[in-house]
């Protein structure tokens, strides 16, 4: 099962990556881009024409998610006949992609009918469907056998969560049509028709019929995210899908409006029709996970009356966001927006910039101390913290981090720029996957490696300013990367003991405090000599040369002190000033840039 939950999730992706290429072929006309079919103008390898290749890519894609799918369904078929629930979607899936690849033939040799292109979008929206349960159910089998082989849906939020499936898969045709009726151009501007409430054009009437659709079903996703937080607090994956749900679908309304209202540039399009199918896909977990769960009106309904306290409850949501660490990454993050723009940036985009940020900082934060919430109960500087305390439940802590993080790529995407969104994802996933999940536990090099994660924030502020990158920004990249370890090594230091208790190999645990000092005065001196180097590169000034001598000097001497002397004393004020120094060494950056 170990392995056959990966392959068939390999398989899913494949198909939700097949639904956006097909989305994309629509959004950019390339459906006629190769007018014949196996075939791209009686050749395998498209001309070189954008919508050749855009439609030659697509094939290719459906290709390969045709042979995966019927690779799974061999596979089920041989091995986990038993278990309904695997092998009966993927059996419908293999049935439907046969009939996917006649339809999408007679889609181009029609010349793509409106009617025919609704048609193969819901054909492939269900086999992503059977995909989708196939995959869920082969990893909850994986982590318990005994997961019954039904789904079960006897409360109201099962019947909700029904019907906002139904609701997303009608919002989805209903979006393909406009685009292939032409109707996407008929309306510039939102939420107006070309400035009127009532369109003149027919195809006019298309379009405003959808955002019509979108409204109505958008108040019904707003209730299910309402219901889902009241009555499914101790369900960790219901309670983070429902949330992810309620986020793509108002990303989507919202990533949508901005196509209209920017004059419908290409990532947009792209962005929207990918979301489309996030939204479906999540509205399809959310269903299988709660059919799964098969979960009782009477245990749903004394989940609702538990009482939470409101103050309370908004100081842990600030306490899970780590808000002191968050103020740290948002100096780097201002810092190269400066430093790369040469100037001050216009208040819009910071603002827009430190909240999306902020959001993406917090999220990862509240994501890590999910991931760590039976290690925090064992160490006593942690043991506070909502979710080991048991103020949250592990549900809401890891629903309310997964949903920030959502919320920042969006706002970053439409306020700021598409490349500042991708690197701010980019350090997302490499917090929380790469440094909680994968190094954390498993290294002693955890906080060398992770620390690439704290020093992307300079270049999303030099990337939301420029909308570029350049060898300056890897400079300040590097300071926050060569910096980090002798900040947390410090704060080992004073805290091995809890550390120790709670099996997570830091250096001072595993080789010892004397090794780790020398360490962090080996990383300091790296760290300074760098900063020094920066203006022999023309990358800094004398300002910032003067600051970073003083600055790192105090830096080397306390890095000294703890290798010499040693004791927590010391290592704590080497940890307190290596935050300080950090601050003030990047506030040199942008007052240097700006004289």
């Amino acid at each position: 099962m170990f392995y056959f939950r990966n392959f068939v999730l390999a398989a899913a992706i494949m198909t939700y990556l097949l639904i956006v290429m097909g989305g994309i072929v629509r959004v950019t006309g390339s459906g006629l881009g190769c007018p014949d079919w196996p075939r791209c103008y009686e050749e395998w390898v498209p001309p070189n024409r954008i919508d050749a290749i855009i439609e030659s890519t697509h094939r290719y894609i459906a290709t390969l998610a045709g042979m995966l799918i019927y690779a799974t369904g061999v596979m089920a078929w041989r091995r986990f006949r038993s278990v309904r629930l695997i092998t009966r979607p993927l059996i419908g899936a293999m049935a439907l992609v046969a009939f996917e690849a006649l339809l999408g033939g007679i889609v181009v040799l029609t010349e793509t009918p409106t009617n025919l292109v609704a048609l193969h979008l819901g054909v492939s929206l269900v086999i992503l469907g059977f995909m989708i349960t196939a995959t869920v159910v082969s990893f909850r089998r994986y982590r318990n056998p005994e997961q019954g082989d039904e789904l079960v849906y006897k409360s109201a939020f099962a019947r909700k969560s029904l019907w906002a499936m139904v609701s997303t898969f009608v919002v989805l045709v209903s979006g393909a049509i406009v685009v292939m009726t032409h109707s996407t151009y008929a309306c510039v501007g939102w939420p107006l028709c070309n400035s009127q409430w009532i369109p003149v054009h027919p195809m006019g009437w298309f379009h405003m019929l959808h955002r019509l659709i979108v409204l109505l079903v958008s108040i019904q996703v707003v209730g299910l995210v309402h219901k889902a937080w009241k009555s499914q607090r101790t369900q960790p994956a219901i309670l983070t899908t429902a949330t992810v749900l309620g986020i793509l679908y108002f990303a989507q309304a919202f990533v949508g409006a901005l196509k209209v209202t920017l004059k419908f540039p290409t990532y947009l399009l792209g962005l929207h029709v990918a979301t489309a199918a996030a939204v479906w896909a999540a509205a399809v977990i959310l269903v299988v996970l709660v059919g799964l769960a098969a979960r009782t009106p009477e245990e749903e309904r004394l989940e609702s009356e538990q009482v939470v306290d409101g103050k309370q409850r908004a100081k842990d949501l600030l306490s899970l966001t780590k808000p002191i660490i968050v103020v740290l990454l948002l100096v780097t993050t201002y810092a190269g927006m400066v430093v790369g723009g040469k100037a001050l940036p216009s208040l819009a985009l910071t603002f827009w910039t430190m909240v999306s940020g902020a959001l993406a900082a917090g999220g990862s934060g509240a994501v890590n101390q999910y991931i760590d919430r039976e290690l925090d109960q064992r160490m006593t500087r942690t043991a506070k913290r909502p979710i080991a305390s048991g103020r949250m439940t592990p549900a809401e802590g890891l629903a309310f981090g997964v949903g920030l993080l959502f919320v920042s790529f969006y706002l970053m995407v439409g306020y700021v720029n598409l490349l500042a969104a991708l690197l701010s994802l980019a350090g997302m996933i490499y917090y929380v996957l790469i440094y909680s999940i994968m190094l954390k536990h498993t290294t002693v090099q955890n906080i060398v490696i992770g620390g690439g994660a704290g020093a992307i924030p300079p270049l999303v502020g030099w990337a939301a300013a420029t909308g570029s990158l350049a060898i300056p920004a890897i400079f300040l990249f590097a300071i926050v990367f060569m910096w980090t370890p002798p900040h947390f090594w410090a704060l080992a230091l004073v805290r091995s003991k809890d550390y120790a208790k709670a099996g997570i190999p830091m250096m001072p645990v595993v080789r010892g405090e004397k090794a780790t000092a020398v360490q962090i005065l080996l990383y300091t001196l790296e760290l300074v000599a760098l900063t020094v180097l920066m203006p022999v590169f023309n990358l800094a000034g004398s300002f910032f040369l003067v600051s970073a001598i003083v600055l790192g000097g105090a830096l080397i001497y306390y890095a000294w002190k703890v290798w010499r002397v040693g004791g927590n004393k010391l290592a704590w004020r080497m940890y307190r000033y290596s935050s300080m120094y950090l601050a003030l060494l990047f506030v040199a950056l942008m007052v240097d840039a700006l004289m």
